[in-house]
C-alpha cells in the first residue's frame, strides 16, 4: 500500500527545459516511476536526442516543442496537445537561466530574459495546463524553485528576484486552485552539478567554498532530486499544497 502511493502509472508528465540538466533527470525519474513522459523546449533536435535518450530504456516518451515565455504559444501547445494526446496530469515547470553579473552593471535586457524565462514562463504553462485539470478535479503541479528563493548570493540578484516569485506564485497556485483538487507545489534544489553551474563546478575556489558552508560538504547529483519529484507528483502528496521543498544538502538550515 505505502509503495503504491508513489506509483505514476497511467500518469502523463509535462516537464517544460527538459532537453538537458535537472528536466531532464526529473523525466528519467518520473517515467522509472511509471510516468508517461512528454518532453518540452525550444529546440525541437535538442528534444528529439533527448526523447531517443529516454527511449533506449523503453520509456515512454513524446515532445511538444514551444517557447515557454510565449504565452499564447503555450496555451496553444497546451491546448492542442491535450485535444489530440489526452490529459496532461503533472506539470513540473522547470525552464529557467541564469545571468551573473554586479547588480549596478546588470544589463536590462538581461534582467528581463530573466524574468520571462524564470518566472513568466511558469505563469504562461501552468494557466492552460491547471484550466484542463480543474476541469477534471485533479492535478499535480510542481515548480522548480531554488536555495535563492530564500537566499541571495553577490552577482545574481535578478534571478534570486525570479525564485523567490516562483515560490510566492507557488503559495498562490495554491491558495486559488487547491479548492479544484490540485497540488501545486516547488522544489527548491540546492546547488547541483548542471549544465546551468558549469562554470561554478570548474572552479576549484568555488567548489571549495560550497563544500565548507553545504552540511553535506558536496555538490547535489542530479539523480538525488528525484525522489522529491516523484513525491509531490504521486498519491504521496495528496494533502501537500503551497509548500517549497528544499533539496540542498541543509545550506538553507545552517549559517
Amino acid at each position: 500500500m505505502s509503495l503504491s502511493l508513489f506509483n505514476l502509472s497511467g500518469k502523463r508528465a509535462l516537464i517544460t527545459g527538459s532537453s538537458q540538466g535537472i528536466g531532464l533527470a526529473l523525466a528519467q525519474g518520473l517515467a522509472a516511476a511509471g510516468a508517461s513522459i512528454v518532453l518540452n523546449g525550444r529546440d525541437a533536435v535538442k528534444l528529439d536526442e533527448a526523447a531517443d535518450l529516454l527511449r533506449l530504456d523503453g520509456l515512454d516518451v513524446s515532445t511538444l516543442p514551444f517557447d515557454v515565455t510565449d504565452h499564447a504559444a503555450a496555451r496553444a501547445a497546451v491546448d492542442g496537445f491535450e485535444a489530440e494526446s489526452g490529459a496532461i496530469d503533472i506539470l513540473i515547470n522547470n525552464a529557467g537561466m541564469q545571468h551573473r553579473a554586479p547588480l549596478e552593471d546588470f544589463p536590462a535586457e538581461a534582467f528581463q530574459r530573466l524574468m520571462q524565462t524564470n518566472i513568466a514562463s511558469v505563469f504562461n504553462v501552468a494557466q492552460p495546463v491547471a484550466r484542463h485539470m480543474i476541469a477534471r478535479g485533479a492535478g499535480k503541479i510542481v515548480n522548480i524553485a531554488s536555495v535563492q528563493s530564500a537566499l541571495a548570493r553577490p552577482g545574481i540578484a535578478p534571478y534570486t528576484a525570479t525564485k523567490g516569485a516562483v515560490a510566492n506564485l507557488t503559495k498562490g497556485m495554491a491558495t486559488d486552485w487547491a479548492k479544484y483538487g490540485l497540488n501545486c507545489n516547488a522544489i527548491a534544489p540546492g546547488y547541483f552539478d548542471t549544465p546551468l553551474n558549469a562554470a561554478l563546478v570548474a572552479d576549484a575556489e568555488f567548489s571549495a567554498w560550497l563544500a565548507k558552508r553545504t552540511p553535506a560538504g558536496r555538490w547535489g547529483q542530479l539523480p538525488e532530486l528525484v525522489g522529491a519529484a516523484i513525491f509531490l507528483s504521486s498519491a504521496a502528496s495528496s494533502f501537500v499544497n503551497g509548500t517549497t521543498l528544499y533539496v540542498d544538502g541543509g545550506i538553507t538550515a545552517s549559517l
